[in-house]
């Protein structure tokens, strides 16, 4: 089997022809400083490793007025249109670097504030800081469309040579794909977790302003899908093999089970369920706690969970208890230790981990083997170990 086959035989609850072995989306400055800046292309061939294709483009509906905005290192692309227009202001605050940004409407202006580093970006100021906030971005903000000739392009270039991954998209300039995990991005975690005991009335607008733009998204994805026969000939030649939902904010390291019951899935579940209808797979992302949701998770109706993080990485993932108790009905994705076994360990022990990780979770397919999350070191001896090591997980 070639990378997309491997892959896909593993997501749809098939038996590969060994473990697929790939990582997690990769991070620009790992691949600068420590590969001397290799492609994401050239990462996957010097490793050995199944390929993935990430992408997510959007459009602008120039029809309806729109002009899409990629510049200022904004994570997500931004959608402008006369009522909803962007300023962007360098600026240096406390020794660090960082972008202010001002959302402009017709009746309010509202700002969020980026920093960055070497590594990586954060948010320091929140883009929502009045509840009534979020009136405006149901008035103003306008929905984001898929730019499906640019996912069929790269499908089409990848061939059955990679799996080609997308996501629902967060929010303009810093979001992320589930409902609850891109509020926590634009309010705080904290200041929305105390919401849903003060006003969760609040929290349900909010949550559904959001889910409305995700969902609006999803019809615009309609070209970019799998179909059967394309799949069945290990190649896809609509777009998209898997598209990502969910968000770390939303693991039970960060919120109870019950938060994420009342104000989680009920705002996720319609997405995934019209996606899976538009023949999309899903993976649900929850780096953190999973164990207390795993059922819960399943019972969204996605396709495959991520991303199983173990004890060491401050998750909670038991790769065994996992693929015992919702391994039958959705795909495992994940369960790697990369912060020690891509830094701190042997060969042999990085082989020894592979195993183990296949042992417990491989038994009758259904796992990719992937680290926990990004990574931003890791000792390219031991990337070669893990690689090889799945390579001698045959079923």
């Amino acid at each position: 089997m070639k990378s997309k086959q491997r892959l896909l035989a593993a997501i749809d609850g098939n038996i590969p022809d060994r473990l697929p072995c790939t990582t997690h989306e990769l991070i620009p400055y790992y691949l600068k400083n420590d590969l001397n800046g290799i492609s994401e292309a050239e990462f996957f061939e010097s490793f050995q490793l199944d390929k993935t294709v990430w992408l997510n483009p959007l459009k602008a509906q120039s029809e309806a007025g729109q002009t899409l905005i990629t510049a200022h290192d904004i994570y997500q692309p931004f959608v402008e249109t006369d009522t909803w227009k962007l300023d962007v202001e360098n600026i240096h605050q406390s020794g660090r670097l960082g972008k202010r940004f001002t959302i402009i409407t017709p009746q309010k202006s509202l700002t969020m504030v980026l920093e960055y580093n070497k590594y990586t970006s954060w948010v320091s100021e929140h883009l929502i800081k009045d509840p009534m906030d979020i009136d405006f971005i149901a008035l103003y903000a306008p929905n984001q469309s898929c730019d499906n000739e640019a996912v069929r392009t790269a499908a089409a270039a990848a061939g059955d040579n990679a799996l080609i991954r997308g996501m629902i998209p967060g929010f303009d300039i810093y979001g992320q794909p589930g409902c609850w995990q891109d509020a926590a991005c634009m309010f705080g975690i904290e200041d929305l977790i105390y919401k849903t005991f003060d006003d969760p009335s609040w929290v349900n607008s909010f949550l559904s302003i959001l889910q409305k733009r995700k969902l609006a998204y999803l019809d615009t994805m309609r070209e970019s899908v799998c179909d059967s026969h394309s799949v069945a000939e290990g190649v896809c030649e609509g777009g998209y093999d898997i598209v990502e939902l969910g968000g770390g904010d939303a693991s039970t390291t960060v919120i109870s089970p019950d938060i994420f019951r009342k104000f989680v899935a009920p705002f996720d579940e319609p997405i995934v369920e019209k996606a899976i209808s538009q023949k999309l797979r899903v993976t649900y992302h929850t780096c953190g706690g999973m164990m207390p949701i795993l059922e819960d998770i399943a019972d969204l109706g996605v396709t495959a969970v991520e991303t199983l993080t173990p004890i060491g990485m401050g998750g909670d993932a038991n790769l065994a208890e996992a693929k015992r108790r919702i391994g039958d009905r959705v795909c495992l994705i994940g369960g790697f230790d990369q912060g020690h076994f891509f830094t701190n360990a042997t060969e042999a022990e990085v082989e020894a981990e592979v195993l183990r990780c296949f042992r417990d979770a491989g038994e009758q397919g259904g796992f990719i083997l992937t680290p926990s999350d990004h990574f931003f070191k890791a000792n390219p001896n031991l990337l070669h170990a893990f690689s090889a090591a799945a390579k001698k997980c045959r079923y």
